[in-house]
């Protein structure tokens, strides 16, 4: 498989090793799934305890109380022991996945693949790593000639995003947990990166907590993530400074690069599970899936289409466990390829294609749409001529370009905004960057949405649920506004507004207590306020706002257009779902009108129990299930999927339902 670190100058390396790691993939986790799902079982105390506590208060403010899902449950151990007894070498267990990696001697695939417990065995797909890393220009941190304040040559590649503008406002990131899947770090040496707040590190490829260069490694190795590592969180003053200097970090080790072997695709979705059990906040990888080596089987762009390849997999179930992810769209712009790569071609995940500084396409950067249909990139930042450290040395930078060093950048955004608003949950991050992004009004599959700003994004309302409350939040950056004179215009859709004061202000920020409305209402608001020059400003200034009241995971928008895929269906919620306490479960959706809906609801055995058709109305359009199956019966605890279909388009969604 083609692997991109992605930057933009390339050197093709292959070798012809036989393939000897498999993935064996396991019919179940040992017992009934109700048993081993249940509070009081030794399976789920298990998966509870690989948690941290970031990582269940993540979870809790993402998921709610059910925190653990059938996923999460570790591997059957005495599956493993027997296969172990046939003579395999256990790499990684991949409990998301129900399986482990392995080393499997060839004699015995055809016996390991009859074992009663085994579902199947796969390959693990050994990939071409294409060096699209080079060092253009290096600096001697005493030599540099720096640009603008304390930012050095880092300045234009920030200021971009409007990135040194809330740096200024004191939000750096702090209290944010950011994990990067990378080639290797050279951090403790490099002056810009041996202060910062590391949590920890690990190896996949060698399987030790050091992730620079060893021995084992070829020169050159941990090159390519200790700049990535630098643009989102280093810091030397007056040299570079990073997107979110001061967010802690997790750094995983990920890619092998040396010239007798190729990188391998488990290694990145064992570095996944380990963030997520550690209680990461953000990911961000500078990588991409698409073609295999010669005779490794090669993806190709029909499977971009967000459920085919394991790490687009890996990348969807961290999102759904309250992670935020960012990834490199690809530098595949000028080759036959073009598309997006894996992962970036995942539903949840954020893909960042490149700009330069004036904010022109790099002819590089990947393009969509995925094989289904959907925008990608998601956004764009800056990927040209982006300057960061240089690894093997304690005070050398260099630039380089490519989608590798965009995304830094807008994960150190996404950082920003959850540094500062700790409540959000994942979908509203992804949300608000997305309506922030100053193509929002009419994304494209060449630059997604737009290019990504901190401040906008850190502008854009965004809400919180507190003691049964929805508050709005809004900050106003504008220093020449009258703090007591900011309203919020709120309406019923399709009613007259009503003016309201702002419950508390503090310096740029807003909260305001909204009434009770009954869920699934449709609601518009705007803003406004009085300048030092008496002059009346409206936000937005021609348009409103409009949210759906009663659920977080339901997209509070402005520019999202109607027949956008990403948002024409919303989460299920609640999720999970306990018929006895909740009722009914829900989903909007919306339409242009006399469209046919049509929800097909599948337990785990792949029966389904419930199917709803219904003619759309034009608009905002509710669905209910009470958790009753088509024979009138209530559906027992597990995970089911709804399968929706509307206007010719297809949609997933998984939910929980606990008795």
């Amino acid at each position: 498989m083609i692997k991109n670190l992605f930057l933009c100058l390339i050197l093709l390396v292959s070798t012809g090793l036989p393939q000897e790691k498999y993935f064996i993939y396991f019919k179940d986790k040992g017992d009934d799934k109700n048993l081993i799902l249940s509070k009081s079982s030794a399976e789920y105390q298990l998966a509870l305890n690989s948690l941290t506590e970031k990582a269940i208060e993540r979870r809790k403010k993402n998921l709610g109380e059910e925190i653990i899902r059938y996923e999460d449950l570790p591997i059957n151990q005495n599956y493993i022991k027997e296969l172990q007894s046939y003579g395999i070498q256990v790499i990684h267990n991949l409990n998301w996945f129900n399986c482990i990696s392995a080393i499997v001697p060839s004699e015995n695939i055809q016996l390991i693949k009859s074992l009663p417990f085994v579902k199947s065995v796969e390959p693990v797909r050994k990939l071409i790593f294409k060096r699209e890393f080079e060092n253009q220009y290096a600096f001697r941190e005493n030599n540099q000639h720096y640009s603008t304040n304390n930012y050095g040559l880092s300045f234009t590649q920030l200021n971009l995003s409007d990135i040194p503008f809330v740096h200024s406002k004191g939000i750096d990131g702090r209290n944010v947990l950011i994990g990067l899947l990378d080639s290797g770090f050279d951090w403790q040496r490099h002056q810009s990166l041996n202060t910062r707040n590391i949590i920890a590190e690990y190896d996949f490829v060698f399987d030790d907590s050091i992730t620079a260069n060893q021995p084992q490694d070829v020169p050159g190795q941990d090159f390519h993530g200790t700049l990535v590592f630098s643009i989102i969180g280093g810091y030397k003053d007056s040299a570079l400074i990073g997107a979110a200097y001061n967010s802690s970090f997790l750094l995983a080790k990920t890619e092998y690069i040396g010239s007798e072997t190729h990188v391998e695709e488990d290694n990145y979705s064992a570095a996944l599970i380990w963030m997520e059990n550690l209680g990461v906040d953000i990911t961000s990888s500078s990588l991409g899936y698409s073609e295999f080596d010669t005779g490794e089987g090669s993806y190709t762009y029909q499977d971009m289409n967000g459920k085919t390849t394991i790490v687009t997999k890996a990348i969807e179930l961290a999102f759904e466990r309250g992670v935020i992810t960012f990834t490199s769209a690809g530098n595949e712009g000028n080759s036959k390829w073009r598309y997006i790569t894996a992962p970036a071609d995942g539903f949840n995940v954020i893909a960042v294609g490149s700009v330069d500084a004036q904010n022109q396409l790099a002819s590089f950067s990947s393009v969509g749409p995925t094989s289904d249909g959907r925008i990608k990139p998601e956004v764009v930042a800056m990927g040209v001529s982006v300057y960061g450290a240089l690894a093997g040395t304690t005070n050398e930078y260099r630039f380089a370009s490519g989608t590798s060093t965009s995304s830094p950048i807008a994960a150190g955004v996404g950082a920003l905004l959850l540094s500062k608003f700790s409540h959000l949950q994942n979908t509203q991050v992804r949300n608000i960057i997305l309506e922030s992004s100053s193509n929002s009004q009419s994304p494209n599959n060449l630059i997604g949405y737009g290019l990504i700003s901190a401040k906008n994004a850190l502008e854009f309302p965004n809400l919180r649920k507190l003691n049964g409350n929805y508050i709005l939040n809004k900050i106003f950056f504008n220093q020449n506004k009258i703090s007591s004179s900011v309203k919020l215009h709120l309406s019923e859709y399709g009613s007259s507004f009503i003016t309201y004061d702002f419950n508390t202000f503090k310096d740029d920020s807003y909260e305001f207590i909204l009434p009770s409305f009954a869920n699934g209402k449709r609601l518009e608001f705007y803003f406004t306020y009085q300048d030092s020059s008496n002059n009346t400003i409206r936000i937005p200034s021609n348009k409103n706002y409009q949210m759906i009241y009663g659920s977080l995971n339901i997209s509070l928008n402005l520019n999202m257009l109607l027949n956008n895929l990403d948002y024409t269906v919303s989460d299920i919620y609640p999720n999970p779902f306990l018929p006895l306490k909740h009722k009914t479960v829900r989903i909007n959706y919306r339409s242009a009108g006399n469209e046919m809906f049509r929800l097909s609801i599948i337990d785990a055995a792949g029966r389904t129990v419930k199917e709803i058709k219904q003619t759309s109305l034009a608009g905002e359009n509710i669905v209910e299930w009470n958790g009753y199956s088509d024979d009138g019966t209530i559906c027992a605890s597990g995970v089911y999927y709804f399968l929706i279909s509307l206007n010719g388009k297809e949609f997933g969604k998984k939910l929980i339902l606990l008795k």
